[in-house]
């Protein structure tokens, strides 16, 4: 399926799923610290909210929940009481200095984020959260022991090669996607993430097809991008998607980051049983 064709087909579910709004309105942290490199869509200017923060303000506005948006590491220490969800655009160790001006985390802070999700609180990472944290150890190996902000999220950056086209295939009726049916494929232009150390209880939700892509990076067999899991009580959502601007305004996009979040905050049911070896029996070699 291509882009085109694709957007027809989800635009009922990213309608449907942004009509629920609910009574009392759920509060989402979004926290967009880069602490490595800053992605222009979490950049701000002059002070005013960036692109991907104005966007989800709006699907916010739509599907009847609302978005606190910060650079400031000390949320942590106060506690997160306050909101139904913490959502991560990050990048690199958040306990350093953000290149973008922001307030790092405590090392209690983050530990207070670990224990808040596994104590049930709902976590949703884009594009760059899986860049955030990194285990120790040579970054194109895989490894045995993973940094536990790693272990909650179910996933590691590897890297990525040049924007280009490609294609990814939906592997679930996951909330936001099961309008496509599994097995659906369709391209569009991103910059893809390779990922490693994932985590075997994934619940993979969108695979990324290796095969004609450019780049050494790509020369392994095809690897989960979008995934769901439970750590402890907390519900996990993922997606390497969220890199351009364009794709925050994707309504595929959309459709799939409002079903994570939707499933999250446990507003939509769905059976995450683990499905890795059946939707990327060797997405844990790096290599051909």
């Amino acid at each position: 399926m291509r882009r085109r064709d694709a957007l027809r087909v989800v635009s009922s579910a990213f309608l449907g799923l942004a009509a629920r709004a609910q009574v009392r309105k759920k509060k989402l942290l979004y926290f967009t610290l880069s602490s490595g490199f800053e992605h222009s869509v979490v950049k701000r200017v002059g002070g005013k909210p960036s692109h991907s923060e104005r966007c989800l303000m709006e699907m916010g506005r739509r599907a009847g929940f609302e978005v606190e948006s910060t650079k400031d590491g000390r949320v942590f220490d106060r506690g997160l009481d306050a909101y139904d969800a913490v959502v991560f655009y990050t990048s690199g160790d958040l306990t350093q200095a953000g290149k973008d001006g922001g307030v790092p985390m405590t090392p209690a802070g983050k530990q207070r984020l670990l224990d808040a999700v596994s104590g049930g609180k709902a976590f949703v990472g884009f594009h760059a959260a899986s860049d955030t944290f990194h285990s120790a150890g040579p970054r194109d190996r895989a490894q045995a022991q993973v940094d536990p902000y790693i272990a909650m999220l179910g996933g590691e950056f590897v890297t990525h090669g040049e924007q280009q086209e490609a294609s990814i295939v939906l592997t679930s009726r996951f909330p936001g996607a099961g309008s496509l049916g599994c097995a659906e494929a369709l391209a569009f232009t991103e910059e893809w993430y390779t990922h490693k150390n994932f985590a075997p209880d994934l619940h993979v939700i969108l695979v990324q097809e290796t095969q004609m892509m450019k780049g050494d990076c790509y020369r392994r067999p095809d690897f989960p991008i979008t995934w769901a899991r439970r750590h402890g009580l907390g519900r996990v959502f993922y997606t390497s998607l969220g890199h351009r601007e364009d794709v925050w305004t994707n309504p595929f996009f959309q459709a799939i980051a409002l079903g994570g979040i939707a499933w999250a905050l446990g507003e939509a049911e769905y059976d995450i049983k683990p499905n890795l070896k059946e939707a990327t029996p060797f997405a844990g070699r790096l290599a051909l």
